[in-house]
């Protein structure tokens, strides 16, 4: 990174990581709801309850509105981690590194995987990962342990990214903030 005599504190200070961590959360949002929800159907939002089962017309027609609502809300995860890109574009803030970049994504991921599974699946029981199975514990538990994965793994890759760029920049950025 180059920094010259004019540059301020704020172009020179760490990259934010913030919107790829948002980013991933909606993101990981995503791949459930179009993944598990339309593609493969192996459940929706409320088909665990009893009162909505996805094999009547009423309870898919309500599971499919709630699941809208669920799109929605992480639509509105990737809108707010454009607004922060912005405003820390605005702020000129630079792009963090790819690896660091690459790595909040897939830890954003992990987290809500995380909060997703322990709240629905298990707190709420409002569906799992296989409704359409008669034992989902067993999908319940590995959805949490890649969810384990991707936070692990993330969080290494964006370390790394964070080192590389230091030590292409020969700690400047690191002293300046």
């Amino acid at each position: 990174m180059w920094v010259t005599a004019g540059a301020s504190a704020a172009t020179t200070a760490s990259p934010p990581k913030a919107p790829a961590l948002v980013m991933g959360l909606g993101l990981g949002g995503f791949v459930d709801g179009i993944l598990f929800h339309q593609i493969l159907q192996w459940h929706h939002m409320l088909t665990d309850t009893g009162e909505n089962p996805a094999s009547t017309l009423g309870g898919l027609e309500t599971n499919t509105l709630v699941d809208g609502f669920f799109h929605a809300a992480t639509w509105l995860f990737v809108v707010g981690a454009m607004l922060l890109t912005v405003r820390a574009w605005q702020r000129r803030k630079l792009a963090p590194p790819w690896r660091t970049h690459a790595g909040m994504l897939l830890t954003g991921w992990g987290v809500f995987n995380l909060v997703e599974g322990v709240v629905d699946h298990h707190i709420l029981t409002l569906h799992h990962v296989r409704d359409d199975l008669g034992a989902p514990l067993g999908w319940d538990l590995a959805f949490l342990a890649l969810g384990v994965v991707l936070v692990v793994v993330g969080l290494a890759l964006a370390r790394s990214g964070t080192r590389i760029a230091d030590d292409r920049d020969g700690g400047r950025a690191a002293r300046a903030s």
